[in-house]
């Protein structure tokens, strides 16, 4: 089965805006459309509580085809248009949908960060992880939610093996952001943030990227929009990942990034298993 991620940073923009930034992110939805992918995660959708509109789902059908789809959204008490996250299926599948709260620090629960889908064998699940913020204003609830997700993914690994994917909002390591010395206390590379996420990975779970790859270099899923030459210089990170369950890694055949062309911000991450 073949699967990708990729957190759109507005779902709106990328579908009805005329900006360069809105074309070259439809460029990115062609793309995507050309690896016929089993199933589709998106992040950061930035829609309004009633989620998408007949006219959203019209264009993004047009751009990828047969898919049935699953959407959660920004809800009070939490902020409107904001966070959100999307699944889209091939049409063949006839997954059950679940859109869980994990009992992470409010309105973390509220912000539509996370859509699971089971299937026969396995679960899948799409995360948008909360950012630690500016000036690390949100760090300790951050916290809080990498514990709650742990948990969550966990239990769901007693019943069947799992994939998950999205917007994890940290590079794990060292070798996972062109700066390290310089982002010490950044939100994405704090010890804090970096050791929630080695300890979600020894509940059981392994970063396929790293395991396919190895220790390469300079390999990254996100560079800053607001740096104009970030990507040009590859100054990027990478904190978008597909884990798998470690009972099912020796199944990976492929987990890489997708080429966004010139667009900034976040690029496709791609999975490819046998199950």
């Amino acid at each position: 089965m073949k699967f990708i991620s990729w957190n759109i940073d507005s779902l709106n923009a990328a579908l009805t805006s005329d900006s360069a930034r809105a074309q070259l992110s439809r460029l990115v939805l062609d793309t995507i459309d050309q690896y016929d992918a089993d199933v589709i995660a998106i992040q950061e959708t930035k829609l309004q509580a009633s989620g998408p509109s007949k006219k959203h789902m019209e264009i993004l059908m047009d751009r990828v085809p047969g898919y049935d789809y699953a959407w959660t959204s920004s809800k009070e008490p939490a902020r409107k248009g904001y966070a959100g996250t999307m699944i889209l299926w091939k049409k063949d599948y006839q997954p059950e949908v679940t859109y869980p709260a994990i009992g992470a620090p409010e309105p973390m629960d509220s912000e539509g960060r996370i859509i699971t889908l089971e299937f026969p064998d396995f679960y899948f699940t799409g995360v948008y992880t909360p950012n630690a913020g500016s000036a690390l204003a949100r760090l300790e609830d951050r916290q809080a939610w990498d514990i709650k997700y742990a948990d969550y993914l966990a239990r769901l690994d007693q019943d069947k093996p799992v994939i998950a994917t999205g917007d994890f909002n940290v590079a794990h390591n060292e070798i996972d952001l062109a700066h390290p010395e310089n982002n010490r206390r950044s939100a994405g590379f704090t010890d804090e943030e970096r050791e929630g996420f080695t300890k979600l990975l020894n509940r059981g779970f392994i970063d396929t990227f790293r395991h396919v790859h190895g220790d390469v270099e300079g390999q990254y899923t996100w560079w800053a929009q607001r740096v104009k030459t970030s990507k040009i210089n590859n100054s990027g990170w990478r904190i978008d990942y597909f884990l798998v369950s470690d009972r099912i890694k020796g199944r990976v055949k492929r987990s890489e990034m997708i080429d966004s062309g010139d667009r900034q911000d976040h690029t496709p991450i791609y999975l490819e298993i046998d199950l």
